[in-house]
C-alpha cells in the first residue's frame, strides 16, 4: 500500500510539473505569436491619422495587418504596451518616454523617430508676447519632461531665465528672472487647449495643438526649433518586441518617402518629419 501510494504520488506530481511545463509554454509561444494584427497605441492628432494613412494606402501592400488603437491622454499608451494589451505605441518624445521607464518600471524602448510637433504658446488674450501682462497666468503641461520643455520654450521666448543647464529636468524653482512675475497653472496636458478662455496664455502640446484646430506654425507666440530638438515623437514598443516582423514593416513605412509626403502636405509645417 505505501509502495503504491509514493508511486501514485510521484505520478501526479509529475503530471502537474507537466501540466506547468505546457502551461508555460503556451504563455511564451502566445507572447512570440507575431501572426494576428499588429494593434498600435496613438494619440487621435497627428498620430491616430498617420496611421491610419499607413493603413488604408501603404500596409496591405507591405504585408501589415494594422490596428490603430486611439487614447486621449499619455499614460495609457505606455501601460497597454508594457501588459500586452498593444504591441506597439506611437505618440511621445525620448525624453518622456525615459522618464516614465524610471518612474514606472516599465521597459519600453524605441524603433524609429518620426517626427517633431514643435511645443507652443498660444493666447486668445493677445497675439504677441510683449502684449502679456504683468502677473499673467501661463498654463503649462504637469507632466515632469514637458513641465521643463514649456519652462525652456518660455525661457527662449524671453519671457524668464532658467539656471543654466537644467535641461530636462527644469522647475519653476528654476526660475531665476520672471521679469513679467508669470504664474504657473499645471494641468494635465490634454486639458491645456481647454484652458485658453481662463488663463493670458498656454503651452501646449503639438498634437493638442491640432486637435483645437490651433496652427502651430501661425498662432502660437512663440514655437519650439526643430534644430537639434531631442523631442522627436517615436515609435515605441516594450523591450524584446524590437524584431517583431510586424513592428519592423511598421518602423519602415512611417520613416518612407510617401509619409513624408502625406505629413508635409497635410500638417503645413506643424508636424515636421524626423527622417
Amino acid at each position: 500500500m505505501r509502495n503504491t501510494a509514493k508511486i501514485t504520488a510521484a505520478v501526479l506530481a509529475a503530471g502537474a510539473l507537466t501540466l506547468g511545463l505546457t502551461a508555460c509554454g503556451a504563455e511564451q509561444d502566445a507572447a512570440s505569436d507575431t501572426s494576428g494584427p499588429l494593434v498600435v497605441a496613438a494619440t487621435p492628432v497627428p498620430h491616430a491619422e498617420v496611421l491610419t494613412y499607413v493603413k488604408d494606402n501603404l500596409a496591405e501592400k507591405a504585408g501589415l495587418d494594422l490596428e490603430v488603437k486611439e487614447f486621449t491622454d499619455y499614460v495609457t499608451p505606455n501601460t497597454a504596451t508594457e501588459d500586452g494589451s498593444v504591441t506597439a505605441n506611437y505618440f511621445q518624445t525620448e525624453p518622456y518616454l525615459k522618464d516614465f521607464n524610471q518612474k514606472n518600471g516599465t521597459h519600453l524602448v524605441s524603433v524609429a523617430s518620426v517626427h517633431l510637433e514643435p511645443l507652443g504658446l498660444y493666447s486668445e488674450k493677445t497675439d504677441k508676447t510683449d502684449g502679456l501682462k504683468d502677473g499673467a497666468t501661463i498654463a503649462v503641461p504637469n507632466d515632469t519632461v514637458t513641465e521643463a520643455r514649456a519652462l525652456q520654450l518660455l525661457a527662449a521666448g524671453g519671457l524668464i531665465t532658467l539656471k543654466d543647464g537644467v535641461g530636462t529636468s527644469a522647475t519653476t524653482a528654476d526660475i531665476t528672472d520672471n521679469p513679467k512675475n508669470l504664474k504657473f497653472k499645471e494641468l494635465e496636458a490634454a486639458q491645456t487647449p481647454r484652458s485658453l478662455k481662463d488663463v493670458d496664455a498656454a503651452v501646449i502640446n503639438g498634437n493638442y495643438a491640432l486637435e483645437a484646430d490651433l496652427k502651430p506654425a501661425e498662432d502660437a507666440l512663440v514655437l519650439e526649433s526643430p534644430e537639434n530638438n531631442p523631442n522627436v515623437n517615436l515609435l515605441v514598443v516594450k523591450e524584446g518586441s524590437e524584431d517583431d516582423p510586424r513592428v519592423k514593416k511598421l518602423a519602415d513605412l512611417l520613416t518612407s518617402d510617401e509619409v513624408r509626403k502625406f505629413i508635409e502636405d497635410n500638417y503645413d509645417g506643424s508636424v515636421i518629419p524626423s527622417f
